[in-house]
This record gives structure tokens, sequence and C-alpha cells, in this order.
């Protein structure tokens, strides 16, 4: 099997557009993974959460509330390889030996940069060169396959050059050139109708869940039609996100029920909250479990300590090959000692 890659950056409380975008295909992956060819390879970006989480303690959080959330919907550990960006140095090395040979042009096509700073976000010198290293992350296990959503693509293509430039430049095949795979569920609308973000405060989170529930999921924008007029299925907002939760016989009842009249919005956002209680109901206990208890948090500690040591082996052995490409054999004798 090909040499699958993802990351999820821990920047606040997984949402449905994580689960749906990345957490449930991280998940299924897992399960097929052979774990002596660790063909199957998922981090929490923390490093990348930099560029916008300033707070030690939410950090913190954040990072185990990631983990916690892996670990609760069933993540194979055992399988895949699950670990902690930070906790493999090489990657930033492999960052600025990018840098040197990635044109300002091409980040300064970077949709994302833009849309964050037009966002509100600081335009730092990070987010700027967010690009490379996520290039970095990429490259560095030598990754066949990188599973993304739409607005991730343009990063991987871009990480694609950055590898064409190295190699180039240093006039071998020293760097794996990465492909990305769409998502199953690109796109996943937000309570607004946007794509679903936590930085657009239009986030519905997975393990909500009573009172706190109800309030996200009536926070979906719905216009001002009576229930008994019929409406387009794909117009509607509510119904979007329920969908996600239906099976194909379901779908079709649904839409047929909406188009002839006598669905109201009520009925689509109770039966979108009964659905994720279904769904994350008994992972929702797993995942309270793993945050509160000391037991539960050893465990993650644990695990993505496991995880580190299986990765970083395969993050040195790809920069001893790029210091020996770039000259400097000295460092890449350190690695394989190391």
């Amino acid at each position: 099997m090909p040499r699958h890659l993802s990351g999820i950056q821990p920047s606040g409380l997984p949402h449905l557009g994580n689960y749906f975008g990345a957490i449930a295909q991280h998940v299924a992956v897992s399960t097929t993974a052979d774990a002596a060819q660790q063909d199957a390879l998922f981090f929490i970006a923390d490093l990348h959460a930099l560029t916008s989480v300033h707070d030690r303690a939410v950090l913190e959080e954040n990072v185990r509330s990631i983990a916690a959330t892996y670990v609760a919907l069933g993540l194979d550990t055992e399988r895949a390889v699950f670990f902690r960006q930070s906790d493999i140095p090489e990657v930033t090395e492999l960052l600025w030996l990018f840098l040197t040979v990635t044109g300002m042009g091409l980040l300064e096509r970077a949709h994302s940069y833009k849309d964050k700073v037009a966002r509100g976000l600081h335009a730092s010198a990070g987010l700027f060169t967010y690009p490379v290293l996520m290039a970095a992350d990429i490259v560095i296990y030598d990754a066949d396959i990188v599973p993304v959503g739409h607005d991730q693509i343009q990063h991987v293509e871009m990480a694609q050059d950055m590898v064409t430039h190295f190699n180039t430049t240093y006039g071998g095949e020293f760097l794996k050139r990465p492909d990305w795979r769409l998502s199953p569920t690109p796109k996943v609308p937000g309570t607004d109708g946007a794509k679903m973000s936590k930085s657009y405060n239009n986030a519905i989170w997975i393990f909500d869940e009573g009172k706190s529930l109800k309030k996200s999921v009536n926070a979906i924008v719905t216009d001002s039609r009576l229930p008994e007029e019929p409406k387009d299925p794909d117009g509607i907002n509510a119904y979007a996100l329920l969908e996600l939760f239906l099976d194909e016989a379901e779908r079709a009842d649904w839409r047929a029920r909406i188009q002839k009249g006598g669905v109201g919005y009520g009925h689509l956002k109770g039966a979108l909250m009964e659905k994720m209680d279904a769904r994350f109901g008994q992972a929702r206990g797993a995942y309270q479990e793993l945050m509160r208890a000391e037991a539960g948090q050893r465990r993650l500690e644990d695990t993505l300590a496991r995880g580190a040591a299986a990765a970083r082996p395969l993050a040195q052995a790809t920069l001893a090959r790029c210091f020996d490409a770039v000259g400097m054999g000295n460092a890449g004798r350190r690695l394989r000692r190391s």
C-alpha cells in the first residue's frame, strides 16, 4: 500500500468538518495499515498551530484534545504511526533546506495565506512560510499520498514544486514527489453555509451534547419558509449537514419529503442532533475519560511518544540524504548515528 500521511492542526476542538473531511478517513486507513511497512502516518501539527495559538495552556489542551479524539474514535495506533509534529525536530531542518531553494513568488501565490490575512489573522513570517513547513512534513517521511480537502490541494502542489526545485538544484532524486488525494467529503458547511472552520466561528464540535449541542445546531442559518412549503434540499444548509450522516435509503427518503413539503427546519435540526448522538455517543464517553483521568492522559502521552519513536528514523534518513546532497555530510552522519 502507498504510504499515506496527514496532519491535523490543534487550533481548537475538532468539529464536523474535521471529522468528515479528515478524521474519519484517517481512522479507516489505520484499520488496514501495515505496521511493518509504516504505510499510514498521522500527526498533530502543533508547530503549525503556533501561527494562531499563543497561549501555552491552550495549545497543550488542544494537543491532548486532538489525541483523545483520534483514540476515542478508534484510530488503530498499533497499525498506524500517530505522533506529535514537534517531537520530530528534523522537520524544521528540512524546512530551512527548502527555504533556500523556494522562490518568493511561489509562496506569494498561496490562497490560504491571503484568505487568513483577509480574515484578520496576523501576517507573520510563520504564516507566510506555512506551506514550506507543510512540504517538509510530507516529504520527510517519503509520503506517497496526502489526503486533503480542496483548500489544501495547492499546498501539496507547492510541496511537489519544492521537491522538484531541490532535486534539480542538487542534481539527483533525493526526495520523493507526493500526490494529493481529495477527501470523499472535501467541504463541510458551517452553521452559516461557508466552509466549517474554528476561525470562522461557524463550527459544531463533534463531541458536543445536551444544551450546548442544541445551541450550536440551532445556530444553523435558515430562511422564513414554512414547513409545508416544498423546498430544494440542495439549498438547505441544515440538510447538507444532516446528509453527511445518512445512508442512501435515508437520503432518498429525506429528499423526497423535503421536495414534497411538510419538513421544517426544526425537523432537520432535530434529526441532526439525533444522528450526532448515535454516531459519537460512545466515543464521547471515551474522549471524556481520556481527557479527565490521569491514566487516560498517560495513555495519550505514551501513544504519541511511541509514534514519534517510529516516525523519527524515517525523518532522519531523509534528512541525512539531503545533508549529503547539499555538502553537509557530517550532519548526515550525525543523524545516522543518533
